[in-house]
């Protein structure tokens, strides 16, 4: 199933004055578990909506601003720090965060684990409803991130592009790179792109009716 239609602010980029104080539909958000293994999951039906990104890239932070919160996902400032996944109980389901991929300085067996960790989730958890991918947007597309959104597509899943530290460039340079992004997933299904800050906010308001959109339509019975 595609995402729900772009709003116009999400078309052209999104908005660049933030967050207009739209209400919040992840208020509440809660810390859940950490788990080390796939078996360690909640047996249950919610649906959940995971977080994938490479280290450094923005990931918490993200999270972080989603739910309107400062401390709900620990920001590191040692990229690579976070090696379990990370479950978080917002309404109607829950936001995953994955560990993050690609840190050169992991030491390779760890990087290892972690990998199969993501991958064992990815493959096989019938709950996942949807991959939120985080790219700085000042290098996005790696070959991890590709591999992700592949991954995505593979199983059918929805999947939310979120180019962040939008704030890092000027807005031309920003929406220029946003296009290039846009042209290059052209050929992935269900894959929606969109400019985002933690720090001023941009895109924040489109991404988390967005997501709430995703959940509320799972919870109604929409596959």
């Amino acid at each position: 199933m595609p995402w729900p239609s772009m709003s116009v602010s999400q078309k052209n980029g999104s908005s660049t004055q933030g967050d207009r104080g739209a209400p919040n539909p992840f208020v509440g958000a809660a810390f859940l578990m950490s788990c080390a293994r796939i078996t360690q999951l909640p047996a249950d039906g919610l649906p959940e909506i995971a977080f994938a990104g490479r280290s450094n890239a923005g990931k918490s932070s993200a999270m972080n601003a989603l739910c309107g919160q400062k401390q709900l996902a620990r920001v590191s400032k040692t990229p690579g720090r976070t090696q379990l996944i990370n479950m978080f109980n917002v309404p109607n389901g829950r936001f995953v965060d994955l560990p993050g991929y690609g840190f050169a300085k992991v030491p390779k067996d760890v990087s290892q684990a972690w990998g199969s960790l993501i991958g064992d989730y990815l493959q096989g958890r019938a709950n996942l409803r949807a991959i939120v991918q985080i790219m700085d947007i000042r290098h996005p597309l790696t070959d991890f991130d590709v591999q992700m959104l592949e991954w995505a597509a593979h199983r059918g899943l929805r999947c939310l592009v979120l180019l962040t530290k939008a704030d890092k460039l000027r807005f031309g340079a920003a929406k220029t790179a946003l296009l290039q992004v846009r042209k290059a997933l052209a050929g992935l299904p269900n894959v929606e792109a969109q400019l985002f800050s933690s720090t001023s906010k941009q895109g924040l308001d489109d991404a988390r009716n967005t997501l709430a959109s995703c959940l509320s339509a799972t919870i109604a019975g929409t596959p």
